[in-house]
């Protein structure tokens, strides 16, 4: 039937009935909050392009976490600032390196929370870049021996998952075997598998002191411009043993994220990253946006894509809307 038999405006009238009608529900359990921990005592340096976010030493670090934990969140997403860097990276898979230092009174003062560590180097390399650096490029198979080598450093401290960022060639295969001949093949992978050499970036930059000295990271992150090229990293990871897929921005992805999750059907997280996150804070902040608002508009469009997980710096606020806090 149509009009005037059919008014979709009835759905529409009564908010109970809006709420009963909703087809995508944003969701605590989709959250995670990604944190910065640095080296040093009592540091809580706020991040000039990212309000409300900043590089924690650990005691302040398990504070946040407690924050988050209270909100509903239960996961978080880690990277660390070390003290000192080096040219591979190699201080990333240290005992004591920040992270691992992190995990282990994360882990001692909250048991229940989930840690989520992030695999790569670019805040641990001089040059920062996400690896080894030969010939004026990353090498791939130097640095995938680092990112293994971190990965299993990172769930001896306590990781329960690992999450690698580099875009290296081969990197989950590599992973999964080097976690597995330690004993610990029931942590997951979850790979940054489509993950963009984009400019939303550049806030995070900042905050974990990481962007490249020298040329861009085209030659390992991919081209904004290709999706088909997308599906071929999501369909190698998942071959390699990725757990989850992630693509990574997300906002200005969405049909990447929905292809992704049309065609595999597994797990998919996507990242709301630090540049989306700025945009809303400064559009807010100028009142011409209405920033809940807004913030919660663009998760559900993220959620509605067919994201599963999302990674987001709006995560405690959100979790605190939908708990009614």
């Amino acid at each position: 039937m149509i009009f005037p038999e059919t008014r979709l405006r009835r759905l529409r009238y009564n908010s109970v009935l809006r709420d009963m009608v909703t087809e995508t529900k944003l969701s605590v359990d989709d959250l995670v909050m990604p944190l910065f921990v640095c080296a040093g005592e009592n540091v809580r340096n706020p991040i000039s392009s990212m309000p409300g976010n900043y590089q924690l030493s650990v005691e302040n670090l398990v504070e946040e976490c407690k924050k988050v934990a209270a909100s509903g969140v239960r996961a978080v997403l880690l990277f660390g600032i070390p003290a000192e860097k080096d040219e591979d990276g190699t201080v990333a898979c240290q005992h004591d390196g920040i992270v691992q230092q992190a995990i282990r009174v994360i882990k001692a003062e909250l048991p229940g929370l989930y840690i989520i560590a992030d695999i790569c180097n670019c805040e641990y390399t001089t040059h920062g870049h996400c690896g080894t650096i030969i010939d004026g490029d990353v090498d791939n198979d130097t640095t995938l021996e680092t990112l293994a080598n971190q990965s299993v450093s990172l769930v001896e401290a306590g990781a329960d998952m690992v999450a690698p960022s580099d875009m290296m060639d081969g990197r989950v295969a590599k992973i999964r075997k080097a976690l597995d001949d330690n004993k610990f093949e029931k942590i997951p992978i979850m790979s940054y598998s489509a993950k963009y050499a984009s400019g939303f970036y550049g806030p995070f930059r900042e905050a974990a002191e990481s962007a490249p000295q020298f040329g861009n990271r085209a030659t390992y992150q991919m081209n904004i411009a290709n999706i088909d090229e997308a599906i071929r990293e999501v369909d190698l990871d998942i071959a390699e043993g990725a757990d989850i897929v992630m693509v990574k921005p997300a906002l200005s992805y969405l049909d990447v994220i929905y292809r992704v999750k049309t065609e595999f059907r597994m797990p998919v997280a996507a990242y709301n990253v630090s540049g989306e996150f700025s945009m809303v804070e400064a559009a807010a902040a100028n009142d011409w946006i209405d920033r809940d608002r807004v913030m919660m508009e663009i998760l559900t469009s993220i959620k509605r894509a067919g994201a599963d997980i999302i990674i987001t710096y709006f995560a405690v606020d959100v979790a605190n809307i939908l708990n009614g806090k």
